[in-house]
C-alpha cells in the first residue's frame, strides 16, 4: 500500500470512496455529539434538526427564504468575481512580466494577503455607504489581493527557456511575453482563478451582515438573533456546498480546457 507515496496514482472511483466515508464520519459523529448531549443543542442541533430547518427555509409560508437568499448572494459573488477575473488578471501578468513594475507595485499588494481585510470593513461603510456598492467592492478586495500575486507567480513560474525560444525566432518581447509565456502559465493562471473565487465565499458572509435586505449572510445573521442554530447551520452548510460547487465547477472546466494537464487541479 502506497500510503505516504504522493506519486501513487488514485483513481477517480477511490478518490470518490474515500470522500464520502470522510463525510459520514463527520456526519456520524456530530450525531453521537449531539445524541449524547455533550455539547447543549441550543449550540449544536443534531443533523436531523438542522435538516428540519432546511426544509423549512426552503418552503415556507408560500416562499422559499433559502432560495431568495442564495440568489442574491450568487448575484453578488458573481459580479465581484467578474471584477476580479478582468482587473486582477492583467494586472498580475503585467507585474510578472515587467521586473520593474512587479518591484513597484509588489511591496504595496503583497502584505494584504496577511492582513485581517474583515477589519478593513468600516473603512468601506465609509468609502462607499452601506448598499451593494460597499458589498461588491469588499468582495473584490478580499479576493483579488490573492489573484495579483497568484497569477504574477504563474508567469514568472515559467522557466526562461520558453521566452528566450520566442526571441531567438524574432519575437519581440511583447510577443513572446503573449506567445511564449502566457500560454504556459495559462493552467496555472486558472489555478489562480480557482483559489481567488472560492475565497469569495469566505467573505460573503461578512459583506451581507452590513445592511443586507437578502443573501445567505442576512439569513444567517437572523437566525442567530432568534437562537435558530438549526438555521444558522443550515446556512453554514449551504454556504459550504456551494463553495463546493464552484470550485467542482471551475476545476471540470480546467479539466476540459487543459486536458494535458492531468485529471487532477
Amino acid at each position: 500500500m502506497n500510503f505516504f507515496n504522493p506519486y501513487a496514482p488514485l483513481s477517480d472511483g477511490k478518490r470518490r470512496q474515500i470522500g464520502i466515508a470522510a463525510f459520514i464520519t463527520i456526519i456520524g459523529l456530530w450525531e453521537l455529539i449531539a445524541g449524547f448531549d455533550i455539547v447543549d443543542s441550543n449550540k449544536l442541533p443534531s443533523p436531523m434538526e438542522v435538516i428540519h430547518a432546511f426544509a423549512y427555509l426552503v418552503w415556507s409560508g408560500g416562499q422559499s427564504m433559502l432560495l431568495e437568499a442564495t440568489l442574491a448572494s450568487l448575484t453578488r459573488i458573481g459580479l465581484a468575481a467578474l471584477l476580479v477575473i478582468f482587473i486582477g488578471i492583467p494586472i498580475g501578468i503585467l507585474l510578472g512580466a515587467s521586473p520593474r513594475l512587479n518591484a513597484f507595485f509588489s511591496p504595496l499588494i503583497d502584505p494584504f494577503r496577511s492582513a485581517p481585510v474583515v477589519a478593513l470593513l468600516p473603512l468601506f461603510v465609509m468609502w462607499f455607504g452601506i448598499g451593494e456598492q460597499m458589498k461588491i467592492t469588499f468582495l473584490f478586495m478580499g479576493a483579488v489581493v490573492y489573484m495579483i500575486p497568484l497569477v504574477r507567480d504563474a508567469m514568472l513560474s515559467v522557466p526562461y527557456r520558453y521566452w528566450e525560444a520566442c526571441r531567438d525566432l524574432g519575437g519581440t518581447q511583447i510577443e513572446c511575453i503573449l506567445r511564449g509565456v502566457l500560454p504556459i502559465a495559462a493552467p496555472r493562471i486558472f489555478d489562480a482563478m480557482i483559489v481567488s473565487t472560492s475565497i469569495l465565499w469566505t467573505y460573503i458572509t461578512v459583506a451581507e451582515y452590513v445592511n443586507a435586505d437578502n443573501g445567505l449572510g442576512q439569513l444567517i445573521q437572523n437566525a442567530r438573533r432568534f437562537s435558530a442554530m438549526d438555521q444558522v447551520f443550515a446556512g453554514i452548510i449551504v454556504i459550504i456546498a456551494l463553495a463546493l460547487i464552484t470550485v467542482t465547477t471551475l476545476s471540470w472546466i480546467k479539466r476540459r480546457v487543459y486536458f494535458w494537464e492531468g485529471s487532477q487541479v
